[in-house]
């Protein structure tokens, strides 16, 4: 009998794997097929940047491109210069979407390429023009898919990942608080992200937290002002502050379990008039980085304790504002587990990486509060010809090839994950 059950469960699965290698082949010679396109529109959005919450240009080519694919459903306007696109496939089947964040960093272009940014002061430096050209060949793709497609996608495309400015609203938050995610609101969502850490034709995965939360942080130390011949008249706050800057380190070192990543960073200070004056105040600016929510509260708290205590050693005053930018990006087990599977199948088990948490962040955390939601990673490096260079440089650049290993891969997994929900 278990025999028997054994060869019907065998017989039963044949079919599945045989019309996932058929899909498979089919989706690779379309993305193939695509090459020069997606070259043409990743090197088209290189050209032309735009920062956060001012990405008129792009929102306007995205939403171009897609209404000549056929796409009826466009909305262009949310959350400022985002665009969300609609498809309902020919069979009943789950809403599943997927998100490519739009916005440029204001980072000087060095290098000389035929695609270099015609924006002075403004590049794709974090690879969000490979991005939205992957998400444009999975729509293109699935278009032409169209009549098989087993549930309905939504195409999101995000601006001001990278944090708008002070003031204004930003990216995924304001995309949520505009219901992007409702009507029809998605069983899933994905993502993935350029890693110059990968090789091109690599994917990287993590299971858990994947990115860190991240707060912005501002500190005024006030102190008394006085003529620097007579220190003893005022309150030196750039001592105060140089003071407050080494014991805030001891958060990280000395008040925070070791084993718990945490990243307490002040990236800029400012105070001062002359060499002869004390400064009446001087300015700090920071980040802070966890993996974890309670560890993130506790150190807003430490905080506030050791500047507390710096400050009224030396009779000077201090105020605090901390901005929670971003939650912890973090992939929940079932829902990874079973993209892995996916990634094994379409690019091969060789090269799937597991890779470990880092400490950088991403706003794609807002739509996981509302939806499962899974990001990966897509390998953009080549050593061989010098294509390494870290996020957020001025001479960051990718292997296209990863361009057509990327729509292959987002293209497989979000059939697999409406296939799943049947």
């Amino acid at each position: 009998m278990k025999l028997t059950w054994v060869c019907v469960l065998i017989a039963l699965a044949i079919p599945a794997v045989a019309a996932d290698a058929a899909r498979d082949a089919e989706v690779a010679r379309l993305a193939e097929a695509l090459r020069p396109k997606l070259v043409e529109m990743r090197r088209d959005f290189h050209m032309y940047p735009e920062l956060s919450n001012r990405e008129e240009r792009t929102s306007r080519v995205i939403a171009e491109r897609l209404r000549a694919l056929g796409y009826t459903d466009v909305k262009t306007g949310v959350a400022r210069f985002g665009v969300v696109a609609v498809l309902r496939g020919g069979r009943p089947g789950p809403v599943i979407a997927l998100r490519a964040d739009m916005d440029g960093l204001p980072v000087n272009e060095v290098l000389d390429v035929p695609y270099k940014s015609k924006n002075p002061g403004v590049k794709h430096a974090c690879g969000h023009d490979v991005h939205m050209t992957v998400q444009l060949g999975v729509a293109e793709l699935l278009m032409k898919m169209r009549d098989r497609l087993p549930g309905t996608v939504k195409l999101v495309f995000q601006p001001a990942e990278e944090g708008a400015p002070k003031g204004e609203a930003a990216g995924a938050r304001q995309m949520v608080k505009e219901e992007v995610m409702e009507r029809p609101k998605p069983a899933a969502i994905f993502a993935l992200h350029t890693n110059p850490g990968l090789e091109a034709g690599q994917l990287g995965f993590v299971t858990g937290p994947m990115l860190a939360s991240a707060d912005r942080f501002w500190v005024r130390i006030v102190g008394k002002k006085a003529h620097a011949a007579w220190p003893h008249l005022g309150i030196d706050p750039v001592v105060v502050a140089s003071e407050a800057v080494l014991a805030l380190q001891t958060i990280r070192s000395r008040r925070i379990d070791p084993q718990d990543p945490v990243v307490l960073t002040v990236g800029k200070i400012e105070g001062g008039e002359r060499e002869n004056i004390i400064a009446s105040e001087v300015r700090l600016l920071g980040t802070i980085r966890t993996f974890n929510e309670d560890t993130r509260s506790q150190i807003h708290r430490l905080m506030r304790e050791v500047l507390s205590g710096v400050t009224s050693a030396h009779g000077a005053s201090y105020d605090l504002e901390i901005e929670r930018q971003y939650a912890v990006t973090s992939n929940p087990e079932p829902l990874a587990q079973q993209t892995r599977l996916s990634m094994e199948r379409i690019v091969g088990k060789v090269n799937v990486v597991v890779t470990k948490p880092v400490s950088g962040a991403e706003d794609f955390s807002e739509f996981q509060k509302v939806t499962p939601g899974m990001m990966f990673w897509l390998g953009v490096a080549n050593r061989q010809r010098g294509i390494t260079a870290a996020l957020h440089t001025a001479d960051y650049d990718v292997d296209e090839e990863a361009l057509v290993v990327g729509v292959k891969a987002m293209t497989g997994i979000v059939w697999d994950a409406m296939e799943r929900a049947q």
